[in-house]
C-alpha cells in the first residue's frame, strides 16, 4: 500500500469510517498518474462516489510528502473551485499528520489560496484556485487539478467546447516540467473535451472509469 492510502486510511479513521476500496483504487490511480509519464489523468466514477473528496484528500498528501508543491485548482465556476480548496484546507486543519504544516501567520489561509509551511523562496500559494474562465495569466503550478470543467454551460454549443479546450491548452504554460494534471468529471457531451483518442483533444490522458 502506498503513502496516500495510508494518509487516506489516517484520515477516514479521524472520521471514524473505514475506506471503501473503490477509494482505494481511486487513490492507486492518481498516485499511478502523479508518478509515470505522461502524467495527465482522467478520473471517471459514478455518481456520489467520493472522487472530489479523494482528489482533495490525494491533494494534502501530495503537499504532506512534498511541501513545495504548488496546486492550482480549476473548476467551470470559481464557487466550485473554492470548495475543493476548503476541502483540502479541513484536511490539513485535522489531519494528525499534518499538524506542523499549518502556519502560525495566516496571510495565505482564506477559501481561494493557502500556504503551508515550506521552503521559502516559492511565490506562488501551496494551492489556489480558480473559474474556468478566472484569470491564470502568470500562474505556476506543479499540479493541476481539473475538477468538472466540462459540464453543460460549458460545452452545449461547439463555439463553448472550442473555447473550453482553447482554455484548457493555456494550462501547459503554467505547468511546470514534469508536473501533473488531473481531470475529474464525466463527459457531457459527444464532442468531449476529454480523450477518446481522437487527436483533437487536449492530451493523452490515463483514464480510471470507476
Amino acid at each position: 500500500m502506498n503513502e496516500y492510502n495510508n494518509f487516506l486510511d489516517s484520515w477516514n479513521r479521524v472520521l471514524g469510517l473505514t475506506t471503501p476500496k473503490h477509494h482505494h483504487i481511486m487513490t492507486d490511480f492518481l498516485f499511478d498518474v502523479l508518478s509515470e509519464n505522461p502524467h495527465r489523468g482522467l478520473l471517471m466514477a459514478f455518481r456520489h462516489s467520493g472522487k472530489s473528496t479523494i482528489v482533495g484528500i490525494f491533494a494534502a498528501c501530495v503537499l504532506f510528502l512534498h511541501p513545495e508543491t504548488r496546486i492550482l485548482i480549476l473548476s467551470a465556476q470559481h464557487a466550485q473551485a473554492i470548495r475543493m480548496v476548503m476541502h483540502i484546507r479541513h484536511i490539513l486543519e485535522n489531519h494528525p499528520w499534518c499538524t506542523d504544516m499549518i502556519p502560525k501567520n495566516k496571510r495565505e489561509w482564506a477559501e481561494n489560496k493557502i500556504t503551508i509551511n515550506r521552503p521559502i523562496g516559492i511565490r506562488e500559494p501551496s494551492v489556489v484556485c480558480q473559474g474556468i474562465n478566472g484569470n491564470i495569466t502568470g500562474m505556476r503550478a506543479d499540479l493541476i487539478i481539473c475538477d468538472d470543467v466540462e459540464v453543460p454551460n460549458t460545452c452545449n454549443t461547439s463555439k463553448k467546447r472550442a473555447a473550453l479546450r482553447e482554455r484548457l491548452r493555456e494550462l501547459d504554460f503554467i505547468l511546470s516540467p514534469n508536473g501533473t494534471m488531473i481531470y475529474i468529471g464525466t463527459p457531457h457531451t459527444m464532442d468531449t473535451i476529454y480523450f477518446t483518442g481522437q487527436q483533437k483533444d487536449v492530451n493523452p490522458l490515463q483514464v480510471k472509469n470507476l
